[in-house]
């Protein structure tokens, strides 16, 4: 049978939807490591978003991962506050009427969530099940995205160049055939939390006995060296997505850009365009669009590259959901593209409503 309604139906919701506010579900928090970074994130956002075009609930999700919903007018609660999420008002899984099942009569749901069980395709797969319309990559994108592993060798096999890498799954021997220096990193974290850069093999042991108490699967990959740039992806599958500026990162007085110069203001500069030949910009940004296509992404992704001397533009990874503040890098993309804050929360929100609609006619 269809997912959803009929076409008569869908497009009475389509007039319905367009005479009045759109009631925004915000989701912030999570039970990985990125929490505060995720109520950050989702405070800006309720803040840019325009009162009079958007009804927005929030629900907050605790490091337990128990979901509240957040009482106030946008001066109260977690997402305003910062607050860690409370156990208060927790809406059970799975839901009655009223409860966690309330999401599924909001319009849109924005899950500003960083890390695993957010990032990672758990809770897309939940508002899949619930049939909501929600922004961002999909489930089976999601989840690729999230583990560095498989990422890479979708890269691969897509024509798209990234760093070598040797994969440890539980009970492999600790080991490394790709010479040093290397970086060493839990396959499926986000904010380089966990990654150690080992130059020598009598470092290598305590940087995978470090990643491997935030993953079973272990990455050990090497160092390239070069330029790191970043780009930004807006769009869905038709059209085609398109690539912001990049950006090149300087991590200033760090020696690398780990946890401390990602979250630390006087730690990143973000210099946009970078200093290179307009050619290299212009792969940069075909590259970009080329991974958010081979991870069947939509919505929205942040792409991390290196660009060599040679001029070789090496994927990194792929952020699903980047962090989204104002002055989140992902945002600064797309200002010095053009694109504000305020009119890019807009065109994610009405992507996640074309998406949802497209897929209405498929029969499961």
């Amino acid at each position: 049978m269809p997912r959803h309604h009929d076409g008569a139906a869908a497009a009475d919701d389509d007039r319905a939807l367009s005479d009045r506010r759109l009631r925004v579900a915000l989701l912030a928090g999570g039970r990985s490591s990125e929490h505060d970074i995720s109520l950050a994130s989702a405070r800006s956002v309720l803040e840019t978003l325009d009162p009079a075009r958007y009804d927005v609930v929030g629900v907050a999700i605790g490091r337990d991962g128990r979901w509240a919903l957040q009482s106030g007018d946008g001066d109260a609660g977690v997402l305003s506050t910062g607050t860690e999420a409370s156990r208060a008002e927790t809406l059970p899984v799975p839901a009655e009427a009223g409860t966690l099942a309330a999401l599924g009569r909001v319009d849109v749901v924005l899950p500003i969530l960083h890390g695993p069980f957010g990032e990672d395709g758990t809770v897309q797969g939940l508002l899949e099940l619930m049939d909501v319309p929600y922004v961002g990559a999909g489930v089976a994108a999601s989840a690729l995205a999230m583990d560095k592993d498989l990422f890479k060798k979708v890269m691969r096999d897509s024509g798209i160049a990234v760093a070598r890498h040797h994969t440890l799954r539980p009970g492999d021997a600790v080991e490394n055939p790709l010479g040093y220096p290397v970086f060493v990193k839990p396959a499926r974290l986000g904010s380089s939390v966990g990654i150690s850069r080992v130059t020598d093999e009598s470092e290598l042991a305590a940087a995978v006995a470090l990643a491997r108490r935030h993953d079973e699967k272990v990455l050990v990959e090497e160092l390239v060296s070069g330029m790191e740039v970043e780009c930004g992806v807006l769009g869905n599958r038709t059209p085609p997505p398109v690539a912001s500026l990049p950006g090149r990162i300087d991590t200033l007085g760090h020696e690398w850009y780990d946890y401390a110069s990602k979250y630390d203001e006087a730690g990143m500069e973000l210099v946009i365009p970078p200093e290179l030949p307009q050619e290299t910009i212009e792969l940069v940004q075909q590259r970009a669009v080329d991974a958010f296509v081979a991870g069947e992404c939509e919505g929205m992704a942040r792409v991390d590259f290196f660009v060599r001397d040679d001029g070789e533009v090496v994927v990194n990874e792929l952020n699903t959901i980047p962090g989204f503040t104002a002055t989140s890098v992902y945002a600064k993309l797309f200002a010095a593209s053009g694109i504000g804050y305020a009119e890019l929360l807009d065109r994610l929100i009405q992507l996640a409503l074309e998406r949802h609609e497209r897929r209405a006619h498929l029969e499961f």
